[in-house]
């Protein structure tokens, strides 16, 4: 890299690696052309140093671009007939390598596709020249075909079609991809279309020909240079992904898929056709934390919200402790945050649905994206400035994104759609505040309640049964008792991890957060209190894709940790007329020791046997007693 300097003292130019790259370059007026696919494939090569490189030089952890659907090129190369723009979907699929593999994918692909409403218009043969990648992209580089879909009667079109190409592509995943890796769609679409591999930034140009074809033509484009850090190198885990592509980590994926799992048991949709039950799961388990959260991305803008709207409820800006925020802005994401939570994470996630294109950056702001406006209706927004050689005569505009602030392009509109006006729209869709006034109890607002604590057994028998040792009182728990902050200590230890360990162990100690592997800086909560939330609700969650007033009829807590008297309040909460539609049921936890595993997996058994009839009997609140 030339433009580094040299070695001095403890620093070497060897050494200088970012995190993933992402960038995209659209036409403000939302005009076509193949200019603008070779500006997003130079920025694209300027982001090299961003992705990562196998042993094998040539081998890279992948890279690719999204481009609008190029009409005039896709008729010009297919042997059959295709109906008006917008009339049918096409996608790039990853394919088996053998052919009688490969022959009965595409006829399982062919058989869903019609199941669904679907004609199949035929298939492309993707160009494609591998003599730029090494032997280990090689070995695993799947057979590439274009597959061409539209309504039976060629009259389903925009989000309708969408929809329908959306179930064939989750089925395809669910009932043939999850017993042959190779098959993967990384797009099928009316309105995008993907080309990816595991390819580094600048072989993706060469990789595949069509996109030095001047027919290729597109107002806008996203690319991105990956640097993996979570999960191996794959074709099918290159970005863009269907609707995103991100620089960052999601270090809540676990616990946000899980969430999704959850709540499919709920989801019901009039726009997405048929039982949703056949596309579940939503979260590809394995995935990386892009694809899992471009997965539940999807569902929302499919399910009826727009793409924007659907990106500020999964990263919604710091709201909680924000008090010059107003409050039509807090009551919108105080209403969502009801909803779902946040995936939360450093995050520059840029997005597109082919005709708005903008990006959005975590609430901490850990991750640098930078845009520049010229005076042609050029915008690119990138990981940092200079992938694009423009004059600085030309820029009439420069600006970075913010933390929890959302950048917009609407090529329709052919504007740049301000943060403000774009949140704003969307909290005068519906009344939020007052669905939150009428449906939010806060913990704080209930009456007190005596809770019986049994005082038969000594403290120290307490200690004994819960785990607690010497060192735990001496040096955690008496300076925190004393002085009201955290003991300070080293940060090694030789104890053996919980599950490893020969002696009792306290059950928190069985679970540790679970973060990405990466190097992020600590969050400190009292000097970013700002960006911190410790708040939860409980409560029954109603249909994702349906919002309506009754979703936000939740009890608030504003800490996970509370007092008896708290827990009391709880308890006894179906005691109160005024807390109609809460009801909380408690469940015994204990179960006899001399049993040993055998008697635990009884009693969770009968727990969960217990709780799914409270539920059935109307409960809404369950407490886990010991």
């Amino acid at each position: 890299m030339p433009d580094l300097p040299g070695p001095q003292g403890l620093y070497d130019p060897r050494f200088e690696h970012d995190a993933c790259g992402v960038a995209f370059v659209v036409d403000v007026k939302g005009r076509s052309s193949h200019r603008m696919v070779e500006l997003a494939l130079t920025s694209l090569c300027n982001l090299d140093h961003r992705g990562a490189t196998n042993a094998e030089a040539n081998v890279g952890d992948g890279a690719g671009i999204l481009i609008q659907v190029p009409d005039g090129f896709l008729r010009a190369v297919v042997d059959f007939t295709l109906p008006d723009a917008g009339r049918y979907a096409v996608g790039c699929a990853f394919l088996p390598r053998a052919d009688d593999e490969r022959a009965a994918a595409i006829a399982a692909i062919e058989k869903i596709a019609q199941s669904e409403g679907l004609s199949v218009l035929g298939w492309r043969e993707v160009p494609v020249d591998n003599s730029m990648i090494g032997e280990q992209a090689r070995e695993v580089e799947p057979v590439m075909r274009q597959l061409f879909l539209a309504g039976a009667d060629e009259a389903l079109t925009g989000l309708d079609l969408e929809r329908r190409a959306f179930v064939v592509r989750k089925r395809v995943e669910r009932e043939l991809a999850a017993n042959d890796e190779c098959i993967y769609f990384p797009s099928l679409s009316s309105r995008t279309l993907v080309y990816k591999g595991m390819l580094t930034s600048l072989q993706v140009q060469d990789y595949f020909p069509d996109l030095r074809d001047e027919r290729v033509e597109s107002a806008l484009a996203l690319v991105h240079s990956r640097f993996s850090t979570n999960t191996f190198p794959s074709w099918p885990l290159a970005h863009p992904y269907r609707f995103v592509a991100h620089n960052g980590e999601i270090n809540t994926v676990q616990g946000n898929q899980n969430w999704m799992r959850a709540r499919e048991a709920l989801l019901a949709s009039d726009v997405i056709p048929g039982d949703l039950e056949r596309i579940f799961p939503i979260c590809t388990p394995g995935a990386s934390d892009t694809a899992r959260f471009d997965e539940a991305l999807e569902l929302l803008h499919l399910g009826g919200r727009s793409l924007p709207h659907a990106v500020l409820m999964m990263i919604p800006e710091a709201w909680e402790n924000h008090e010059s925020m107003p409050e039509w802005k807090r009551a919108f994401y105080q209403y969502h945050s009801s909803l779902m939570e946040p995936w939360d994470g450093p995050a520059s996630i840029a997005f597109t649905d082919g005709t708005v294109i903008g990006a959005v950056l975590d609430r901490n702001g850990l991750r640098p994206s930078r845009y520049w406006v010229t005076e042609d209706g050029l915008v690119v927004m990138a990981s940092e400035v200079g992938v694009l050689g423009i004059k600085a005569s030309e820029i009439v505009q420069k600006g970075r994104l913010e933390p929890g602030k959302m950048f917009l392009i609407d090529t329709a509109q052919g504007r740049i759609v301000g943060d403000e006006e774009i949140k704003r729209s969307l909290a005068d869709e519906h009344p939020y505040a007052e669905w939150l006034h009428a449906g939010l109890v806060h913990l704080d607002d209930l009456p007190q309640r005596d809770f019986l604590i049994p005082v038969e057994a000594s403290v120290v028998q307490q200690q004994r049964v819960f785990g607690y040792t010497s060192e735990e009182l001496k040096i955690l728990l008496t300076p925190m008792a004393k002085n009201g902050y955290e003991a300070l200590g080293s940060m090694g230890t030789d104890t053996p991890i919980a599950v490893l360990s020969q002696r009792p162990r306290l059950l928190f100690d069985y679970f540790t957060q679970l973060f990405a592997q990466v190097t992020n800086p600590p969050l400190d909560a009292i000097r970013e209190e700002l960006v911190t939330s410790v708040s939860a609700t409980l409560g029954p969650e109603g249909n994702l894709l349906v919002p309506t007033a009754a979703s936000c009829r939740q009890l608030v807590l504003p800490q996970p940790v509370i007092s008896n008297d708290d827990l009391a309040k709880i308890l006894y909460i179906n005691d109160d007329n005024d807390m109609a539609g809460f009801k909380s049921y408690a469940v015994d936890g204990l179960y006899p020791v001399a049993q040993g595993g055998a008697g635990l997996k009884q009693a969770l058994t009968e727990v969960c046997l217990k709780v799914s009839a409270a539920i059935n009997d109307g409960a809404k609140i369950i407490v886990l007693s010991d």
